[in-house]
């Protein structure tokens, strides 16, 4: 029998050809079943485990692959072989998400939006993994887990609860921000082509000559800013729960490629010891007239993945993962996804989860790590398992070597990050983006939305968490602030009144 032949026939995972596909083999036509009826045992055992855990965040998403073409040379910055060149072309692969759902959740939830791009350099592959917002709620990683909880459900009953969201923002007013934000329009983009993404974090670039700055990265959408109102997202969460993905699949299919500028912002060492806030505070923009931005190139989303759940599901991003000439900052909570990402990947996919073919290098890839669940590429053959040996011939390129880095401050400490040091304005920002950069449309739907938002709240600690939070809104902007509270039918008179009294 041919090759050809063979493979065009029933098997099992090994291989072995087999006909019954649909009966189990009993004793008689009504007896029972016998275990050695190993096809039927193969068949349930696999399906038993098809749904590997799925993502504690961004759990929901889509995929596509494209390319990025450099056009315009920035290797005064950085010494990244991915921009070397104008024309440059690079392949990628980009997932967008929802952040808070759980995987069957539907597109147009008010929630923040995972952008990640996959960029497979020829110096291994390069993760830019942020959001469409350029910040995020908090500024240091030992809250994350507290955060995501307020975002998921109630351990009592496990369901969405405002109260636990509000009650945690009110109480972080460094979220406030990030939650402006969410409240606009914003919070949620008409699809995944309709919105612009960002590194977020802060990071580094160094040159040739070894100078580095610290950069932003900003993903621009050619198709334009387009965002659902309220009342027009929670319509097509009935109509399309799967909005983004088919919006996304099916303009690709018919070759409607989106489009995105990259474009950075640049801050040199000296800038950034001498600005009046932290630059590595991820709650935090860099104004755009300081800090204008840099044209670097552009993201073409041009294919469908052919298999979602291996393209898709299985695509692991890290921010951990760069390359020659792109670096890290002090920004604590990149510093903190350093380590954690990479980790939930190894518990999500398993040690070996780099080897998948969506996430695989495609270049050289050469180390020591051996064995592990589903090791597919050989695991090493005969070469050793361990370094320095007299054998192989893997070799350290010393060109590639980081230059040291001079810190600071030589004190370890537990520092508050909302000090005068660690940037306690946590309204600046919020008042600018609210009355400067959103128009009259913008900031009634922002308004309105925080309305409907702060609404459910609800149990014994209402009315103290509406308050807290309501500070914080009158801290932004006197008529935000008195809005939402006779929004949420709030007499803030006999409040303030009170509140004064108690501190009296």
């Amino acid at each position: 029998m041919s090759d050809q032949k063979k493979h065009n026939k029933l098997t099992t995972a090994s291989g072995r050809i087999y006909v019954e596909n649909d009966n189990t083999k009993t004793v008689g036509p009504r007896g029972p079943v016998l275990v050695e009826d190993y096809i039927l045992h193969e068949k349930m055992a696999h399906f038993n485990r098809e749904r590997i855990p799925e993502r504690v965040m961004h759990a929901k998403g889509s995929g596509a692959y494209g390319v990025f073409t450099v056009t315009n040379d920035i290797s005064k910055y950085t010494k990244a072989k991915l921009f070397n060149k104008i024309g440059k072309k690079t392949k990628v692969f980009v997932r967008f998400s929802t952040v808070g759902g759980e995987k069957g959740s539907a597109d147009t939830e008010r929630d923040p939006r995972g952008f990640a791009v996959k960029f497979y350099t020829e110096d291994g592959n390069w993760d830019l993994v942020g959001n469409n917002t350029p910040i995020f709620f908090i500024k240091d990683p030992k809250k994350f887990s507290d955060f995501i909880h307020t975002q998921k459900r109630d351990p009592y009953t496990n369901m969405k609860s405002p109260t636990m969201m509000w009650d945690f923002w009110s109480l972080m007013p460094e979220s406030l921000h990030q939650v402006l934000i969410l409240m606009s329009d914003r919070g949620t983009p008409y699809g995944y082509r309709y919105m612009n993404g960002y590194g977020s974090h802060t990071f580094s670039m160094v040159n040739d000559k070894n100078d580095k700055v610290w950069v932003k990265f900003h993903f621009k959408t050619e198709q334009g800013i387009k965002n659902f109102t309220s009342e027009e997202a929670v319509e097509m969460k009935a109509k399309d729960m799967d909005f983004a993905q088919r919006d996304l699949l099916e303009a690709i299919d018919k070759g409607d490629f989106p489009k995105w500028q990259l474009k950075i912002q640049v801050m040199t060492e000296d800038q950034a010891r001498h600005l009046d806030f932290n630059p590595f505070d991820l709650t935090k923009v860099w104004p755009h007239g300081d800090f204008p931005l840099i044209e670097v190139g552009e993201l073409e989303l041009n294919q469908d993945p052919d298999n979602y759940f291996q393209e898709v599901e299985q695509s692991a991003f890290a921010p951990a993962h760069v390359v020659d000439g792109i670096g890290y900052s002090p920004d604590k909570m990149l510093q903190g996804r350093i380590l954690s990402y990479p980790d939930t990947h190894r518990y999500r996919l398993g040690a070996n989860y780099e080897q998948i073919p969506v996430n695989r290098c495609p270049f050289a890839v050469n180390n020591y790590d051996r064995d592990g669940l589903m090791r597919i590429d050989g695991n090493g053959g005969r070469k050793s398992n361990y370094y320095p040996n007299s054998f192989d011939d893997i070799e350290v390129d010393k060109e590639y070597y980081e230059p040291s880095e001079a810190l600071d401050d030589n004190i370890a400490d537990w520092y508050d990050r909302n000090s005068k040091i660690g940037g306690n304005d946590h309204y600046s920002q919020a008042r600018a983006l609210f009355r400067d950069i959103m128009n009259l449309e913008e900031q009634d739907n922002t308004i309105a939305n925080t309305i409907e938002a702060m609404s459910g709240n609800s149990g014994p600690k209402r009315e103290e968490i509406i308050y807290r939070q309501l500070c914080h809104w009158f801290r932004v902007d006197e008529e935000f602030g008195s809005r939402v509270a006779d929004g949420l039918g709030v007499d803030v008179n006999s409040v303030m009144a009170s509140m004064n009294a108690a501190h009296g």
